[in-house]
């Protein structure tokens, strides 16, 4: 019998337009393998409401995978040791995998190169990160002529369907169970909010893109208005590639509308791959190195409130509540609750990149680091630190009213004049922890400071 071909998973858990699949089971027998890698990434490890996400989505890998009369193979600890001694018990003589772009997954790709015939493809981007140049062959740092640069090479090519059926070796390895593993959490059960948002796998990024498919045309319309369905909901699916982004471009791409709006936010995903290529420790160094000194204040209790949803500012508050229930929070609040933190209270912009990898669905290292220098103004790519938002204006601008009545139900009875900034404090609900005025001056104040020390 031919010898058969690992197929080394991480975030790619899908079967439909997944090369790495593809070109192995063209090969022969595949064994199909998640390594559950907690030393390489070290501080990067995947946070608690990922763990959470990746068990359902393991779980529903699986279960397709044992539909076409294969199965997945879990297994813990360093990937080049975990998979070299996989090829030794099994006899596959080759690697196929997805390219991952974090500078944990370029490691250990070097360092399963090393040791085994590894064999590389793209399929979890628009474009293969780095390949999308300036006419010097220089990587853009700036999103608008990126994004210009990788809409002229679009559409990616078609989909490929998943198999029907994946050759089996004549042994199956052994392997982990999931509950092993430990990734869901018990005490206390905190996912509940989870379980009622999300249907994690390749089936539930089917029906999440199906649902927003009537929505796509009006995407600019809707996406910054958190009390209506207006965003896709994809990112924790495109995360863990249980959907390929080609497929979501195909699908969406001839709605009409405003549907280019939807397409630029894929193509900053893409952006955001290639800052991290670029800049691997973008997640932890201010790209604008003159940002090391900054002022920033160690202000635990503001911290504190503004991870629990206690600012009373109401349209932060319901964000980082949603967040903490869901995993998941709205664009345009997530926006907002990121410029407070920086702004409002001076908190460094980590302290909120760090809380936001361990309580997001959708903790995609690039996106999130890249989002956070933005908003920071600390990015290559950047806002203006002097630009802050108001939080009191931006609610009732995007008409937050019924998103603020979900997430706090303190303020459930007041009407759409009063929910955005109550006069008086219903019982339970905390005073402002910070006065608008007093905390945009203050930040101000913080930054010529700085700038005149420069």
């Amino acid at each position: 019998m031919t010898t058969p071909s690992i197929v080394w998973l991480r975030r790619d858990l899908r079967l439909a337009d997944q090369a790495a699949f593809a070109a192995a089971a063209a090969a022969g027998p595949v064994i199909p393998v998640y390594v559950l890698d907690d030393e390489t990434p070290r501080h990067r490890r995947m946070g608690a409401a990922s763990r959470w996400w990746l068990h359902h989505s393991l779980a529903s890998l699986d279960a397709d995978l044992r539909a076409r009369g294969s199965r997945l193979i879990l297994r813990r600890g360093r990937c080049e040791e975990v998979l070299a001694h996989l090829a030794r018990e099994t006899g596959a003589t080759a690697v196929h995998c997805l390219r991952h772009y974090e500078p944990w997954w370029r490691n250990a790709e070097r360092a399963v190169g090393e040791v085994l015939d590894l064999r590389r493809h793209d399929g979890n981007y628009l474009a293969p990160p780095g390949s999308v140049t300036t006419g010097s062959g220089s990587p853009y740092k700036i999103y608008t002529p990126f994004w210009r640069a990788l809409e002229a090479r679009m559409p990616p090519a078609p989909p490929l369907p998943a198999p029907d059926r994946l050759p089996a070796p004549e042994a199956w390895p052994a392997s982990d169970t999931l509950a092993e593993w430990n990734l869901l959490p018990t005490t206390p059960d905190w996912a509940g909010g989870m379980r009622a948002e999300w249907t994690p796998g390749e089936a539930g990024a089917a029906a999440r893109l199906e649902a927003f498919l009537p929505r796509a045309r009006v995407y600019a319309d809707r996406r910054n208005l958190p009390s209506v369905p207006g965003t896709s909901r994809l990112s924790p699916h495109l995360h863990f590639g249980e959907i390929s982004p080609a497929t979501i471009w195909h699908a969406t791409a001839e709605r009409g509308g405003t549907v280019g709006t939807f397409l630029g936010e894929l193509g900053w995903r893409d952006y955001a791959q290639n800052v991290i290529l670029q800049m691997p420790d973008y997640a932890g160094k201010p790209a604008r190195e003159a940002f090391d000194d900054f002022p920033w204040r160690d202000d635990p209790a503001g911290l504190k409130a503004w991870q629990q949803g206690l600012t009373g500012y109401p349209i932060v508050d319901a964000g980082m509540r949603e967040l903490w229930t869901t995993g998941w929070m709205h664009n345009r609040v997530r926006m907002i609750a990121a410029s407070f933190l920086i702004k409002h209270l001076l908190i460094d912009w980590r302290e909120g990149e760090r809380w936001f990898w361990d309580t997001l669905v959708d903790a995609d290292y690039g996106s999130n680091a890249v989002n956070w220098q933005w908003s920071a103004g600390t990015g290559v790519d950047s806002n203006m630190f002097v630009r802050i938002m108001a939080p009191l204006t931006q609610s009732p601008k995007f008409d937050a009213g019924a998103y603020i009545r979900q997430w706090v139900p303190e303020l459930a009875h007041l009407d759409d004049t009063r929910i955005h900034d109550p006069d008086v404090r219903p019982r339970g609900y905390p005073a402002r922890f910070v006065g608008h005025a007093e905390a945009r001056a203050r930040a101000l104040a913080a930054y010529a400071e700085w700038n005149d020390r420069r």
